[in-house]
């Protein structure tokens, strides 16, 4: 029996739910554990805030999008935290171990504190599937599946006026929803940041569809840069990290296509519409064997660990792995959509 802390961190991602669901059922009837949800990430160890989570509290939440416990971006070390004041605010809480939920960003704080003796299990969560150390992250194949359906609306007002368009969506260093939707959608050109691309390339694999009949169809992640440039398109400032704020590559884009090849060229930008909604079939599976494995390690005292999954399996890794290095999409991927451009 132990008194275990869930916190969700970063940005929210289709199947949170179906985690923290799964931690507290697998807890309570497995071992009758106590959880506490630490509300809107970090900022709710920090700030002491949290709610008691029990069974009836997580009942019918797998199918809902976003998160129960909210999210922030805050870091448990913003504005002089350390990780005394951490390991001080949790035993206030009266907590024996934390699950956190989040991205690179998130893991890499609980690598920190574990790696000062708090005892934490990480569960890998984002949209863009580039944590290194698992096969994927759930949140991924619904973000894959809204961007499909929004992309093949687009393809059909493109047939009516006989335009080029553009859909641009989310992906800032890696490839992996531009390439699977793109793929999909059987677009013409799929644009991601691994992969460098000059505007004639672009051009010609726009007008060859053109030429055929079809209206051309480009997929292009919002962390692309074309060649010439240095750096991914941004004029909206910088976000809670000092990044830059990604967003408006297909804008850049459509004008430069159109003056070029004469085809009437409009670009859509998905945004966050993307993790928003209800988590698909398979990310409400992942996310509860995720969930459940979660508790599993945090009772065999494998502190410093992340859930992850390999093939079809549930593995434990060391959180060093999950951080550092990005998952980028390979060449041999790439390659493979590469055909079937133009």
């Amino acid at each position: 029996m132990a008194r275990i802390g869930i916190l969700t961190s970063g940005g929210d991602c289709p199947g949170l739910n179906a985690v923290i669901r799964a931690c507290v059922l697998r807890g309570i009837r497995g071992h009758k554990d106590e959880f506490l949800g630490l509300l809107d990430g970090w900022r709710g160890v920090v700030e002491q805030n949290a709610i008691e989570l029990d069974w009836k509290s997580v009942r019918g939440i797998a199918k809902l999008g976003g998160t129960i416990l909210g999210t922030s971006r805050t870091s448990p070390f913003d504005d002089g935290g350390t990780v005394q004041k951490v390991v001080a605010s949790l035993r206030s809480m009266r907590l024996d171990a934390l699950i956190v939920i989040g991205g690179e960003g998130t893991l890499t704080v609980a690598k920190m504190l574990s790696d000062e003796g708090v005892r934490i299990i990480g569960v890998p969560k984002t949209v863009d599937n580039d944590i290194s150390a698992t096969d994927y992250t759930f949140g991924f194949d619904t973000a894959v599946e809204i961007a499909t359906e929004a992309i093949d609306r687009l393809k059909t007002t493109g047939e009516s006026h006989h335009r080029c368009m553009i859909a641009e969506v989310m992906g800032r260093h890696v490839g992996w929803i531009a390439l699977h939707a793109g793929m999909a959608t059987s677009a013409h050109a799929i644009l991601i940041p691994e992969q460098n691309a000059t505007i004639d390339e672009i051009c010609d694999w726009v007008g060859k569809p053109f030429q055929r009949g079809r209206p051309p169809l480009i997929v292009v992640a919002e962390g692309f840069v074309p060649e010439g440039m240095t750096r991914a398109h941004s004029a909206r400032g910088l976000d809670a990290f000092s990044r830059p704020r990604l967003g408006g590559i297909g804008e850049f884009l459509a004008p430069t296509i159109e003056e070029r090849t004469g085809i009437e060229t409009r670009s859509t930008t998905l945004g966050h519409i993307q993790r928003g909604g209800v988590p698909s079939a398979s990310d409400r599976v992942l996310a509860t064997r995720l969930g459940m494995a979660a508790v599993d390690a945090a009772h065999d005292e494998d502190w410093g660990q992340m859930v992850a999954v390999r093939s079809t399996e549930i593995v434990r890794v060391d959180l060093s792995e999950a951080i550092g290095q990005l998952k980028t999409v390979p060449q041999s991927r790439y390659d493979e959509a590469l055909t079937l451009f133009g």
